[in-house]
C-alpha cells in the first residue's frame, strides 16, 4: 500500500495559515508535539477534487529557514526532509498574506527556490482589498514560478481552486509558470528582499488614496535617518505635556487634599486618630495621589500610539539600536511594555526564543522608566527645577523630565552591551515585524484604556502605597518622644535612618531621604508618600503638615543632593514585585540577585558622580 500523499502549509506567522488547515481539514485532525521538541504538530486529512486524500500539516511560522526559533528550526528540517520519522511533503500550500505582500515574499522566494512542487495560497484577499489594493494573482504567478490562487480562508473562499492547483502539480498538470522560476535560487538575504519589492509592486494593479498616503506616511516614519528624529521629538513634546497640561489639575488635586487635610484638623480632636489621618494619609497617600493628572496625561499619548498604529513603527525604528547593543527587535516590544510597568514587561519576554537574548532583556528591565517613577520625578523636579522656559518657549521641568527617560533608555542600552559581552554572551538574532494599519484613535476607547490605567494607580495608592505609608508612621511615631526631643530621632523610623544615613550621606542624602528609600522597595512611588510622611511628623507647627512635600524639598534640599536623587531612581530597582517575577521567569534566584546587586551598584554610583559633579561646578 503507497502512503498518504503530503502536503505542507508553510507561510510567515499570522499569514493566516491555521485558518486554512481548519477549513481545509475541518474535524480530521490530530494535535501533538513533535518528538524531541515542545514545538506543537498538527496534522490533518483534506479530500482533493478527484477524490484523493491529503494528509495537510501546518508547520509553524517561519520569517527564513535560517532558523532563529525552535519553531523556524523545526519548520526548516520537515520541508527539507531532514526530521526524523517526519516524511518530506509531497506538495508545499505556500501561504501567503496578501494584505502584506512584500514582506511575506522575502520568505517565499526560499521556498519555492527547493524546486519542490509548490501552490501559492494568496490568503486575507479580502483585507487586502479593505486596505486599497487591488492585486493581479497572475503577475504574481509569473513572477513566482509557480500557480496563485486567490483565498479567504476564514470565509472558505477560494479552497476549491487551491485543491484543482494542488491536485495540477501532483499530477504533474500544472502550467507552464508552475515550474520554479531560475532567478529565485542563490540570492542573499539583500536580493530577495528587493525582489520581494519588485514582485509586490508588479503585484498590485492600484492603491486607493488611503493606500498611498500610508505608503508616503511609511516612507518618512521609517526613514533610518527622520523616523529617530520624529520619534524623539514626539517623545519630547509628550514630556513637554505631562508638565505643562497637567499643572492645573495636579494644583486643584493638591489643594482639594490640603483643604481635607484642614477640615480634618480644625474638626478631629488631637490624638492617634488624627495623626493617623493627617501624617500618615493625606501627608503620605495624598502626595501620590495628586500626581494622577501626569499618569493619565502620559498614558494618554501611549495608548494613542498604540491605537494609532505608530507604536510598532517606532519598535521597527528601535531595532537598529537594539542590534548595536547585541539585542534583537523582539526585545523592544517586553521593553516598551515596562515603560508602564517592568513586571508585563518581563513576562512578555517569553516570546523571544533566544535564552541569552531573553535573560539580557529580563536583566535590564528595570532600567526602562514605568509609571511608578513619574511622581518621584514629577515631585523633585517641581521642587528644584524652575518652572521657566529656555529657548523656544521649551519648559526646563519638562526638557529634565524628558533626559531622565533618555538616562533610563541609554542606561539599558549600555548594560546590555555590558551583559552580551560577559554574562550573557551570544550572538543576536533578527527580527520581522509586521506594520498594522493606520487608524484615527477611537474616543470610547481611549477612555476606556485611560480610566483601567488611572484605576490600577489608585488601586497602588490604596493598596501597597497606604500599607508602606501607614507602617512608616507608625514607626514614626513610636516610641513618643520626650518634650524639645524630635520626633524622628526618637522614634524605631528614626534609628534606622541615622544607621542608613552612614551609608549614604557619601552620595550627599540626609537621614530622611536614606528612611524614604526602605518602604520604596514595595512600590517606587511610596518615595514620595514616605517623605511626605516624614515632613509632616517631623513638623511641629500643624499648618506645616498640610504642606506639600515639592513646598518640604524646595526648602529642605540642595540642588545637586536633589539631582542625586533623581539618578539614584533612574537606576534603583526599588520594586519587590519585579524581583518575585525575575525569579519566577528566570526559574531561581541567581538572576534576580544579580540584577539587585548590578542595579543598585548603579544607582549608588551615579547618584554619587551627579552629587559630586553637581557641587563642583557650584549647583
Amino acid at each position: 500500500m503507497n502512503p498518504m500523499f503530503r502536503a505542507a502549509l508553510v507561510g510567515n506567522p499570522n499569514a493566516g495559515k491555521s485558518a486554512l488547515f481548519n477549513k481545509l481539514t475541518g474535524a480530521r485532525q490530530k494535535i501533538a508535539n513533535y518528538p524531541g521538541v515542545t514545538v506543537e504538530r498538527k496534522a490533518g486529512r483534506m479530500t482533493l477534487p478527484n477524490g484523493e486524500p491529503v494528509e495537510l500539516i501546518d508547520l509553524p511560522g517561519a520569517y527564513s529557514f535560517d532558523a532563529a526559533s525552535p519553531d523556524e528550526e523545526v519548520t526548516r528540517a520537515v520541508v527539507h526532509g531532514e526530521f526524523a520519522g517526519e516524511a518530506t511533503p509531497d506538495v508545499i500550500i505556500l501561504v501567503l498574506d496578501a494584505a502584506n505582500l512584500e514582506q511575506h515574499l522575502t520568505f517565499a522566494q526560499e521556498v519555492i527556490a527547493l524546486g519542490r512542487p509548490t501552490v501559492v495560497a494568496l490568503n486575507m484577499i479580502d483585507l487586502a482589498a479593505r486596505d486599497g489594493l487591488t492585486l493581479d494573482p497572475d503577475a504574481l504567478s509569473e513572477a513566482l514560478g509557480v500557480p496563485v490562487v486567490p483565498t479567504v480562508a476564514v470565509r472558505s473562499r477560494g479552497l476549491d481552486e487551491l485543491g484543482e492547483a494542488v491536485t495540477a502539480v501532483r499530477s504533474g498538470r500544472a502550467p507552464e509558470e508552475g515550474r520554479t522560476t531560475p532567478h529565485l535560487f542563490h540570492l542573499s538575504l539583500p536580493e530577495r528582499r528587493l525582489a520581494a519589492k519588485h514582485m509586490a509592486r508588479g503585484a498590485i494593479l492600484s492603491r486607493s488614496k488611503r493606500a498611498v498616503v500610508e505608503s508616503s506616511l511609511d516612507k518618512v516614519l521609517l526613514n533610518p535617518w527622520a523616523g529617530p528624529i520624529i520619534l524623539f521629538a514626539f517623545l519630547f513634546i509628550v514630556f513637554q505635556a505631562v508638565f505643562a497640561w497637567a499643572t492645573p489639575f495636579a494644583d486643584a488635586l493638591e489643594a482639594g487634599v490640603g483643604a481635607v487635610s484642614a477640615a480634618v484638623t480644625g474638626n478631629v480632636p488631637e490624638g492617634f486618630f488624627r495623626d493617623f489621618l493627617t501624617e500618615g494619609l493625606f501627608a503620605g497617600v495624598g502626595a501620590v495621589v495628586v500626581f494622577l493628572p501626569q499618569i493619565v496625561i502620559l498614558f494618554a499619548f501611549i495608548l494613542a500610539m498604540e491605537m494609532s498604529g505608530y507604536m510598532a513603527r517606532a519598535a521597527f525604528i528601535m531595532d537598529r539600536m537594539m542590534a548595536s547593543v547585541g539585542l534583537s527587535g523582539r526585545s523592544f516590544i517586553p521593553l516598551l511594555s515596562s515603560f508602564a510597568c517592568a513586571i508585563p514587561g518581563i513576562m512578555a519576554t517569553r516570546s523571544i526564543a533566544d535564552t541569552k537574548d531573553r535573560l539580557t532583556t529580563i536583566l535590564i528591565a528595570p532600567l526602562m522608566t514605568c509609571s511608578a517613577r513619574l511622581p518621584v520625578y514629577a515631585v523633585v523636579i517641581a521642587a528644584v527645577i524652575p518652572n521657566t522656559t529656555v529657548g523656544g518657549g521649551v519648559g526646563l521641568q519638562g526638557l529634565v523630565l524628558f533626559a531622565l527617560y533618555i538616562a533610563g533608555i541609554l542606561g539599558a542600552m549600555a548594560a546590555a552591551l555590558v551583559l552580551r559581552r560577559t554574562v550573557t554572551k551570544g550572538a543576536a538574532s533578527g527580527f520581522i515585524m509586521e506594520m498594522p494599519r493606520y487608524q484615527m484613535p477611537l474616543l470610547k476607547d481611549m477612555a476606556i484604556g485611560l480610566w483601567q490605567r488611572a484605576w490600577v494607580f489608585l488601586r497602588r495608592a490604596g493598596t501597597i502605597i497606604f500599607a508602606a505609608t501607614i507602617a512608616l508612621w507608625l514607626l514614626l511615631t513610636f516610641p513618643k518622644a520626650d518634650p524639645g526631643e524630635s520626633q524622628v530621632d526618637a522614634s524605631i523610623a528614626g534609628q534606622i535612618g541615622n544607621g542608613m544615613a552612614v551609608l549614604v550621606e557619601p552620595i550627599g542624602f540626609n537621614r530622611d531621604i536614606a528612611l524614604s528609600l526602605i518602604p520604596a522597595m514595595a512600590a517606587r512611588e511610596v518615595a514620595v508618600s514616605s517623605l511626605g510622611t516624614i515632613y509632616a511628623v517631623e513638623a511641629e507647627d500643624e499648618d506645616v503638615v498640610a504642606d506639600a512635600v515639592t513646598d518640604r524639598i524646595a526648602a529642605t534640599w540642595t540642588l545637586p543632593t536633589a539631582l542625586a536623587f533623581l539618578a539614584w531612581f533612574v537606576f534603583a530597582p526599588q520594586c519587590l514585585s519585579t524581583i518575585a517575577v525575575a525569579k519566577r521567569e528566570t526559574n531561581g534566584w541567581k538572576w534576580p540577585v544579580f540584577m539587585l546587586v548590578y542595579l543598585f551598584g548603579a544607582a549608588y554610583v551615579f547618584a554619587g558622580l551627579t552629587y559630586w559633579l553637581a557641587v563642583w561646578l557650584g549647583l
